[in-house]
């Protein structure tokens, strides 16, 4: 049976709504990344937004304590109100550590004030849902 973990970073809750959406069908209760890995995993799915320009440096530490023998394969995802994406940032830092990351992965507006005001709204949750059933089907 394949062994799945959440690990998330969320300054402003957006992460946060979307991994507890989704902690049961992916069947692991969703954490932080000050939480390091306690056990080897399948299937890694680590969230992140975006705030100046980056990702949180907390982020990248916990990338940096992972290695390729305790992940077998991380989904990245996460939310962002101006750039386009977090997940670029966390597919480098994870590929610089030779850890596989899936040519899938998820993307959704994060409000910022009046920027996207409401988002990750019902329909970012629900593409994120089924974002995730296909990612563990793969």
């Amino acid at each position: 049976m394949a062994t799945n973990a959440i690990r998330y970073y969320s300054k402003f809750g957006h992460t946060e709504k979307m991994v507890e959406a989704v902690k049961d069908i992916v069947g692991a209760e969703p954490q932080l990344v000050s939480v390091p890995l306690s056990e080897p995993v399948d299937t890694l799915f680590l969230g992140a937004g975006v705030f100046l320009g980056k990702v949180n440096g907390s982020v990248i530490d916990f990338i940096q304590s992972i290695t390729p023998d305790l992940v077998k394969r991380v989904v990245c995802f996460g939310s962002c109100a101006i750039i386009k994406s977090p997940v670029p940032q966390m597919r480098q830092a994870l590929q610089a550590k030779g850890i596989i990351v899936s040519d899938m992965e998820f993307t959704c507006s994060g409000s910022m004030g009046p920027v996207k005001a409401g988002h990750p709204n019902a329909a970012d949750i629900r593409a994120f849902k089924e974002f995730v059933k296909t990612a563990l089907a793969q």
